[in-house]
């Protein structure tokens, strides 16, 4: 064998080896990585990334889908009955005897309707492959159809706390039943004097403009939940601000539950919790400080998931609209979401300042000076939601404040 063609022959070798090693390399950084971080990965590599259909502008604003449109059409809104769950509901055990769960149980209707192992919240182990094909075939609030898959999974992996997984911590109350209150904003709070009965709950829920200066003996000052849209959140700091609310309530244990109708809710919060400015859309240069202070960690923080709201919709909300021209604007009221979410974690629950029997009596809001009718919405079925607590009082349910 001549000089040359053993050299070729080394050269041969050598490259033979280094490819074996690079192979190796690859394999273990990939295939021998937690399967989580592969998947994460995949989604996120570069490419065509926003899946929206034809035509439709990135981040489309849920407000500005077409007339007609339904969310019966193709796989984007099935009874809950076919949800699939992105994982197992790992729901705290409760020592509470007289609890939403066993009345609800022992309800002939509503234990039909109530599915407590359904996730209430998402965060990031829900991000994965299976769930982005699924949910990115369901519009918003019910999926992700339309959305950047950058945008929902780079600020679902920031919600990488344990405190993401679950509403509230069941071990800082000392056994017994954790007792909830659901402040709506309705008229009939007003000269109600209720504010001592709702401080007296382990946990407030308050949403929207929640005026509190002034009214305290009527809605109390606790606030342990503020739940919103960025567009509901929004609209009610320029709608009521004449009435007080010039800021969404703040504080070290106070909690915010976002409710993701659109791009707009996914990009607020991640950049709430990166402490930057918006980046992108309609709120690009914002600043989610002034909403929810220099201190918003991810733990401060709760994303309620579209697998959630599409069964509440499902099962509890079903409206007529759903038939109707207005059906693609259609679902349920910040207020309705806010008390079904308690229903599904806490043990007991109150509500207050929502629609009763008896709503033309009282001012659509209770800090109104003049009295204002309730005004009925098109995406939004506030006479279901009206029964819907009647019938879960009558179960002992809920317990619905009325006059």
């Amino acid at each position: 064998m001549g000089s040359p063609h053993w050299k070729r022959l080394c050269l041969l070798l050598l490259a033979g080896l280094t490819s074996s090693l690079l192979l190796y390399s690859h394999y273990h950084a990939t295939v021998e990585a937690p399967t989580s971080q592969r998947i994460i990965a995949s989604l996120l590599q570069p490419g065509p990334l926003v899946l929206a259909p034809s035509g439709t502008p990135q981040g489309a604003s849920s407000r500005s889908w077409a007339l007609g449109g339904s969310l019966e059409s193709g796989n984007s809104f099935k009874p809950s009955a076919e949800l699939e769950e992105p994982e197992p509901s790992r729901k705290q055990p409760s020592p509470c005897l007289h609890s939403v769960m066993a009345r609800a149980k022992a309800d002939p209707k509503f234990r039909e309707i109530f599915r407590f192992n359904t996730p209430v919240l998402m965060w990031d182990q829900h991000f994965t492959l299976e769930t982005w094909n699924r949910l990115k075939t369901r519009h918003v609030p019910y999926g992700w159809q339309g959305l950047s898959l950058t945008v929902v999974g780079s600020t679902l992996q920031l919600l990488n706390a344990s405190a993401n997984r679950h509403l509230f911590d069941r071990a800082a109350f000392s056994g017994g039943c954790v007792r909830c209150a659901v402040v709506g904003n309705g008229g009939i709070l007003n000269g109600s004097r209720q504010g001592k009965a709702i401080d007296s709950h382990h946990l407030v829920f308050r949403l929207n403009g929640a005026v509190i200066k002034g009214f305290e003996e009527d809605v109390g000052t606790k606030v342990s939940f503020y739940g919103f849209t960025v567009n509901t959140m929004k609209n009610s700091l320029i709608s009521y601000e004449e009435y007080g609310f010039t800021q969404v309530p703040q504080g070290k244990d106070l909690r915010y539950i976002f409710i993701p109708s659109d791009i707009r809710d996914y990009l607020m919060l991640k950049s709430a919790i990166q402490g930057s400015p918006v980046p992108e859309g309609s709120d690009k240069g914002d600043n989610p400080q002034k909403y929810f202070g220099l201190e918003a960690s991810a733990e401060k923080f709760k994303l309620l998931h579209p697998d959630f709201l599409q069964y509440l919709t499902a099962r509890f909300l079903r409206s007529e609209l759903l038939n109707t021209q207005f059906s693609s604007l259609y679902m349920p009221s910040t207020g309705a979401l806010m008390l079904l979410t308690a229903l599904h974690t806490c043990d007991q629950v109150s509500a207050y300042g929502f629609i009763t029997a008896n709503y033309e009596q009282f001012s659509d809001h209770y800090y109104e000076v003049e009295k204002k009718p309730l005004v009925f919405y098109a995406n939004h079925d506030m006479m279901l939601e009206a029964a819907l607590w009647r019938s879960l009082h009558r179960a002992g349910i809920i317990t619905l404040y009325q006059r």
